[in-house]
């Protein structure tokens, strides 16, 4: 057992990827707050011999390219004695072949840390959770950008003033684009607002996740049969954080409507609330969503999240839009370090259980 005054030694996989997704940055930034007594090791790279904690972040970027070596990685850990951490950030939303291939890898597990109660629900609830260690907990999960001290001008942020300067209403949805994200609500929402006689205009800041199924034609194809093909702009992967705050400053509010409502996982939607503009989203579906997360409750009670009910018509979350666009703009003040320090603390406490 790990003493709570004496954390681990930590070794957090990570992938080569030169664009990392959300659960990557996670990875990268969580041993960056662990300092010196935590190391990044690329996957498939020799494990060093040092007795620390093996932290794995689930899902895997390019995870049929990798389906190897995090078993390969997780079972050499336990050979040599060393404790495993798994972190899973997602569960139900997953591929069910992506899920099936992590059933060689939950039992190397030590603990499992979730990004949410509602992961941690649906994992408990499938077959594949009597093969994972019984030591468990929630980890919150906080912002992956940094808010730069000077905000620059870019080609983006222009663009997007441009559209307000024309006096448009200027939407922005922040992260990757997939289906079970329901990025193409925000369409809905968009047409809506048009209905409602407000000139909308909506910036997707991300990019299509490649998969399977051709999202991208399909959101185009969606925007193209609800009229509102001129009045979306889809940026791409933003790589710096600082051109990605100059986007933000020229939101008037940013809106989501997950399928299972707002949940502690949705690190974008923390990165929103950042800019100092207001967040429209739809509840989470369970009271005490979070109950452990100090930095979600702060931002709420701060109402720079703004909820509405989590089966919300798009009526009901237009108008919370149009009253939210008008607000008086807030601090970008959010106590990202303490928000790491937290994370960290999580994996602490569950090594040290």
């Amino acid at each position: 057992m790990l003493r709570p005054d004496a954390p681990a030694r930590l070794d957090v996989l990570v992938s080569d990827s030169a664009a990392p997704c959300g659960v990557e940055a996670f990875a990268r930034r969580l041993a960056a707050t662990a300092g010196d007594r935590a190391a990044t090791r690329p996957l498939g790279s020799r494990l060093p011999a040092e007795r620390g904690v093996l932290v794995l972040n689930l899902p895997v970027v390019a995870w049929k390219k990798r389906l190897v070596e995090p078993i390969t990685a997780a079972a050499s850990a336990r050979a040599a004695g060393r404790p495993v951490l798994i972190v899973l950030h997602e569960w139900a939303d997953l591929d069910w072949k992506r899920r099936a291939s992590y059933a060689p890898l939950l039992p190397l597990a030590s603990a499992i840390l979730f990004s949410s109660p509602e992961v941690a629900a649906q994992f408990a609830a499938s077959p594949q959770s009597r093969l994972a260690p019984r030591r468990r907990g929630i980890v919150p999960i906080p912002p992956n950008v940094i808010l730069p001290e000077r905000l620059t001008e870019t080609a983006l942020s222009r663009l997007i003033a441009s559209e307000r300067h024309r006096g448009r209403l200027v939407l922005g949805h922040f992260g990757s684009i997939y289906p079970r994200k329901q990025s193409s609500q925000i369409l809905d929402l968009v047409a809506a607002l048009v209905q409602r006689g407000a000139n909308p205009f909506a910036v997707f800041l991300g990019s299509f996740v490649k998969g399977q199924d051709d999202v991208e034609g399909d959101f185009r194809a969606r925007a193209k049969a609800l009229g509102v093909e001129d009045r979306i702009h889809v940026s791409g992967y933003i790589a710096d954080d600082a051109d990605l705050f100059a986007a933000f400053a020229e939101v008037d509010v940013f809106a989501y409507l997950f399928a299972e409502g707002l949940t502690s996982r949705r690190g974008s939607v923390l990165a929103c609330a950042m800019s100092g503009r207001p967040v429209v989203v739809n509840a989470p579906e369970t009271a005490g969503a979070f109950d452990h997360h100090p930095t979600y409750r702060r931002l709420l009670e701060e109402g720079r999240l703004r909820l509405v009910p989590t089966h919300a018509g798009l009526d009901q979350v237009a108008e919370a839009v149009e009253a939210a666009a008008v607000a008086p703009r807030l601090p970008g003040c959010l106590d990202v370090d303490g928000a790491w320090r937290d994370a960290l603390a999580a994996v602490d406490a569950v090594m040290a259980a």
